[in-house]
């Protein structure tokens, strides 16, 4: 069984800060808008980034004037983030906190639980999985919601069964996937080197996992942890159900808390 780890290290955070904060800006104002018109969201107007990287999403909700407590297992991800709200966190608006996604709690309920690129998908099993969707329930106030986005078995096979790279002047890597069928596990090696002064660059190695969940049976577990209106959604519509999720690459998971 492959074990898991994805508390991103010093180097390949600051690669994510500079290269992979893109989705999450892309997808908040989606999200957003959607919470907006709910009518539903909470005056106290809370989000929950969970597995928040390095803050990129959690800093569009401030910048709207939400309180956003960012969780993430990386101290050095958490640094990032810290840094890139560090007007809100000065403010009292914003904090950061360093835990696991598979098991956490907060001192306070939020009306709004939000987690982007995959990063569920780097739980382990689904077991982890259940685990964070009852820690998520536990902090989440009635009439909230709790969105999510997730890799598909399909996504995983058609995506990450390759090799590619980036080279530019600051950094240059390369990514080597492989989808495990029997495990339905996906791992991607990268390798790369990033600037670190003027003609000098320094090298990183990260291993990144996916974990290939049933789509139905997660649906499942929202609905037996307590979740009654749960649906699969692309992040391009939140507000109109999928019918046939699984044959998406990446689905967005929509689950209102009554």
């Amino acid at each position: 069984m492959i074990k898991l780890s994805q508390a991103y290290g010093s180097k390949f955070a600051k690669v994510y800060n500079m290269m992979w904060g893109a989705f999450a800006t892309s997808v908040a104002p989606r999200i957003w808008d959607f919470y907006e018109k709910s009518k539903l969201s909470c005056p106290e107007r809370t989000v929950l980034d969970l597995c928040c990287g390095t803050g990129h999403l959690a800093c569009f909700f401030l910048d709207k004037g939400y309180y956003v407590i960012g969780l993430d297992l990386s101290a050095d991800m958490l640094n990032y983030a810290r840094k890139n709200a560090e007007k809100y966190i000065k403010q009292g608006k914003a904090k950061f906190v360093q835990a696991n996604a598979s098991q956490f709690g907060l001192a306070q309920k939020v009306g709004l639980v939000v987690s982007t690129y995959d990063a569920l998908n780097h739980l382990n099993n689904i077991a982890e999985l259940k685990g964070c969707f009852k820690s998520v329930y536990k902090v989440l106030q009635n009439q909230g919601y709790f969105i999510f986005d997730l890799n598909t078995q399909l996504g995983l096979k058609n995506n990450w069964n390759a090799i590619n790279y980036i080279d530019t002047e600051q950094i240059i890597f390369f990514n080597r996937g492989i989808y495990d069928y029997e495990n339905k596990k996906a791992v991607t090696n990268i390798t790369g080197f990033i600037e670190k002064e003027k003609g000098l660059y320094e090298r990183f190695d990260e291993i990144v996992y996916n974990t290939a969940f049933d789509l139905a049976e997660v649906r499942e577990i929202l609905r037996q942890i307590g979740w009654q209106e749960v649906y699969f959604a692309k992040s391009t519509d939140l507000s109109t159900p999928l019918a046939k999720p699984e044959e998406e690459g990446r689905v967005f998971i929509v689950a209102k808390k009554e």
